[in-house]
């Protein structure tokens, strides 16, 4: 009997307890503890300072993002209506200028200024969009893309970056380091500049009077002998690899053609000179000094299907294309 009994209460003692267990959820393990790391304000300032150029113009130092600056030293360098696998070779050519000025160039208290005589030309999008008018920003974008579709991208020469000088037109051959400079760099060879004839500073003239001819030439070298018909003047006339002047003699002293282009204010060191009615005049063909990429070169060679690599690897004898990262 008292058996009966307790099997009857355990029974019902688990018809209350089993319906609990079974609708009581099996707790789940804990997530795992992350941790969330935020870079201090100040770190993230200095990542976007190193990112940026410390660019003079205008006697005032400007901090400006590479993108941007690279995007202004395009547009002020080269125009603008060039193909686009010219303007990617300049956005290269332009980061790498840049960043080996940033690793200690002319300048102590900028990284680079925006004359075109010392450093790069440059200018801001605000000037660009005064100068270029309605149509800036499609020439704006035009460059902007071709600094982005070279990202990162810059020359080397066994591991460093190069010093990646350029110039408007050679006058159909670039020149040596050398010639110009007086030392060999490897990179910088005289190479073929082909297409470049239709560009509008291939050729150009200057005619300077007998009289001033005589007096710059006394002054820089009294030795010279300017007597006699001014036919006389000139003797031995030697050449660069390039096809540039290396020396003239003028009055029995040698002037380089280098010099001569500094005193005559020529656009290039590759000229001829001839005596006319009065007056001295130079035929000089190319702009620039002739060292290095030739933009004019590049634009024709990007028309005749050369892609910006192709262009640059041209140009600048022996380099490497790598991604630098900021």
């Amino acid at each position: 009997m008292r058996q009966a009994i307790w099997t009857g209460l355990l029974a019902a003692l688990l018809a209350v307890v089993m319906p609990a267990l079974l609708i009581t959820p099996i707790p789940e393990p804990e997530p795992e503890t992350v941790a969330l790391v935020i870079e201090p304000a100040a770190q993230q300032t200095e990542t976007r300072q190193e990112r940026a150029v410390r660019v003079k113009s205008g006697g005032e130092i400007l901090e400006v993002p590479m993108e941007e600056y690279l995007t202004g030293v395009v547009l002020s360098e080269m125009p603008a209506s060039f193909e686009t696998e010219a303007l990617k070779a300049q956005a290269v050519a332009a980061r790498t200028f840049a960043l080996r000025q940033m690793e200690g160039g002319k300048h102590t208290d900028c990284d680079l200024c925006a004359d075109g005589c010392c450093c790069q030309a440059w200018s801001s999008r605000e000037a660009m969009e005064q100068k270029l008018g309605d149509g800036w920003l499609r020439y704006w974008r035009k460059a902007s893309e071709a600094v982005s579709q070279t990202a990162g991208e810059v020359l080397t020469y066994q591991g460093q970056l190069i010093d990646a000088v350029y110039f408007s037109c050679s006058g159909g051959a670039t020149e040596d380091a050398v010639a110009v400079w007086g030392s060999e760099v490897p990179y910088l060879r005289s190479v073929p500049s082909r297409g470049e004839e239709d560009a509008p500073p291939f050729e150009s003239e200057a005619a300077v009077s007998l009289a001033q001819f005589r007096s710059v030439i006394l002054e820089e070298n009294p030795q010279a002998d300017l007597s006699g018909p001014a036919a006389g003047w000139f003797g031995e006339l030697t050449y660069t690899e390039g096809g540039g002047v290396e020396t003239l003699e003028i009055g029995g002293q040698p002037f380089s053609g280098t010099r001569l282009r500094t005193l005559f204010g020529l656009r290039s060191a590759k000229f001829s000179v001839s005596v006319a009615e009065g007056e001295i005049v130079f035929q000089v063909s190319g702009y620039g000094h002739r060292v290095g990429m030739s933009q004019y070169g590049a634009n024709a060679m990007a028309k005749a299907g050369s892609s910006y690599r192709e262009i640059l690897q041209h140009y600048y004898t022996g380099v490497t294309i790598e991604t630098k990262t900021p």
